[in-house]
């Protein structure tokens, strides 16, 4: 068996990705070792999260850096302590700098509120439920400098039901989003997916379409 990935985990909030991850490491599910948690915000819950299961946290606040440049070079610089294989991208409610996410290429993923291609940015699901969508549903991607942009890997789809509130699609999606990150961390710890000259490879071979849960 390969040696355990190292991930390193970004998030600003609740966490409940963190969790999930957390548990498929812990069950065995994932060949990795959560190396530490960091945060922008002091109070995110998923430093709870990350204290509960002994891994470290660490919070570098935006509001100590006068740029963004400067902040992310700050967090490259800690990161890199990790030695992490794996950065994964958990609620980080931050916008990346180049330098940051070219550093990390082929070796940082993140999990987005929709479709992809479709619905880029934030407030995916009121924005879904008023163009009338029939499907919703999470993608996980690669990084790239440009946002929720990446190559796709994997997707989990569901139908909207008529009627539906958008705290009702929160929670479904958010479901999804607990089955799909973890799978696509597992692959890339078991080495079966890797990001060569822009397309994703899965097995050693070109993955033309995202995968469905």
């Amino acid at each position: 068996m390969n040696s355990p990935c190292r991930i390193l985990v970004l998030i600003s909030g609740n966490g409940s990705n963190l969790q999930a991850i957390i548990d498929s490491v812990q069950s065995g599910q994932i060949n990795g070792k959560l190396v530490a948690v960091f945060s922008n915000k002091a109070d995110a819950y998923g430093l709870k999260r990350a204290e509960l299961a002994g891994i470290p946290g660490e919070v570098i606040p935006y509001a100590d850096f006068n740029d963004r440049q400067k902040y992310d070079q700050a967090l490259v610089k800690a990161i890199d302590t990790y030695q992490p294989d794996l950065i994964v991208l958990a609620g980080f409610m931050r916008i990346l700098t180049d330098e940051f996410v070219n550093h990390y290429a082929g070796r940082m993923l993140n999990i987005h509120p929709s479709l992809l291609p479709k619905y880029k940015g934030l407030n995916t699901h009121k924005r879904v439920l008023d163009a009338g969508e029939k499907e919703h549903g999470a993608s996980v991607h690669f990084v790239v400098p440009e946002l929720d942009s990446g190559p796709v890997i994997l997707q989990g789809k569901i139908s909207i039901a008529e009627n539906e509130t958008e705290q009702q699609l929160i929670e479904r999606i958010h479901e999804i989003e607990h089955k799909i990150y973890p799978k696509a961390v597992r692959w890339f710890a078991d080495r079966r997916l890797a990001l060569s000259k822009g397309i994703v490879l899965f097995d050693n071979k070109p993955l033309t379409q995202p995968k469905l849960l």
